[in-house]
């Protein structure tokens, strides 16, 4: 199957980036290189754009789409690693970086790699196939307690302990070994009226075991401050994020960096002597434009938020 992966927001992250056409840029998601692509096109021979993305399928159809240009550089990781990235590549500071947090439609409908509630395949979402963790272990092994706190905070599901519940009860019988097996025991778990009204009974069940697998809030704080370190002055960095607790990790995190001050608010004098690091480009988050929502629905949710460094 194609990897195919429609790029949000393209336009506005490329002119959130504000390209310097000799820098250097570190598209963080990868994917199917559309974002890569567009900043490629505002660079000359003399920049540089570093492609990571921990999907091998991802590197490779992104080779595939970028094979014109010879100033990319295309690394197996995630952007948590940034630090060590760089480090590898001899790069101590660059222009601008990248990060796209959606999973990508190629991901979602090829069945085998088990995101989708809506095709049968054998539990997995890891978007890194080589590493260990995948939804089988947490949905098979982790304890009611853990997967109840998983489903609750990463899923904002309100039936989270009914489901946390069933899933234990089913995995004393057998194994829960598909996706649509998982997704007959969700249903069973939510009332009926509940399951006629809203999203799919299980997308948010789903969205928070994928959370867990691939730790992806987890990493969020510190791939962004080690980022920003990184970053040349007036260098940006550009995030987009699909959900509430994404935005909210990204929105308080900008927030901290651009702050200089944190002495408490009775002191009459900053004793801190700390240092905004960044100031913040978008003080709303931009979203896409209902041309956009009616061409790529999966865009809904999307949000972009920029910071500058200082």
């Amino acid at each position: 199957m194609e990897f195919k992966h429609v790029s949000v927001l393209l336009n506005e992250c490329i002119e959130g980036l504000n390209i310097r056409e000799d820098g250097i840029y570190v598209d963080g998601t990868l994917g199917g290189g559309g974002h890569s692509s567009e900043i490629l096109k505002k660079l000359s021979n003399n920049g540089l754009l570093i492609g990571v993305d921990q999907d091998k399928d991802a590197l490779k159809a992104a080779g595939e789409r970028l094979h014109n240009y010879e100033n990319v550089k295309y690394v197996h990781s995630n952007f948590y690693n940034i630090d060590a990235i760089l480090n590898n590549l001899e790069i101590e500071k660059i222009d601008g970086m990248l990060m796209d947090l959606g999973v990508s439609s190629y991901q979602l409908d090829t069945g085998d790699r088990g995101f989708s509630y809506m095709q049968d395949a054998p539990l997995d979402m890891r978007m890194n196939r080589e590493n260990s963790l995948s939804a089988y272990e947490v949905v098979n092994n982790y304890d009611e307690e853990e997967i109840y706190r998983i489903i609750r905070d990463y899923g904002e599901e309100k039936f989270a302990k009914r489901i946390a519940r069933f899933i234990v009860e089913n995995r004393e019988k057998k194994p829960i070994e598909t996706t649509l097996e998982l997704v007959e025991i969700i249903k069973a778990a939510i009332p009926a009226k509940a399951r006629r009204e809203g999203p799919h009974p299980a997308k948010r069940t789903f969205q928070a075991i994928r959370i867990e697998v691939n730790s992806e809030l987890s990493i969020l704080n510190k791939a962004i401050e080690d980022g920003v370190n990184r970053l040349n002055k007036g260098g940006r960095m550009a995030i987009i994020t699909f959900h509430s607790l994404e935005d909210r990790i990204v929105k308080l995190k900008f927030k901290e960096l651009a702050t200089a001050c944190t002495c408490p608010k009775e002191f009459p004098i900053c004793v801190c002597g700390g240092e905004a690091k960044v100031k913040v480009i978008t003080r709303k988050a931009i979203e896409p434009s209902k041309e956009e929502v009616e061409e790529n629905p999966r865009s809904r949710s999307a949000k972009l938020r920029v910071v500058e460094k200082l």
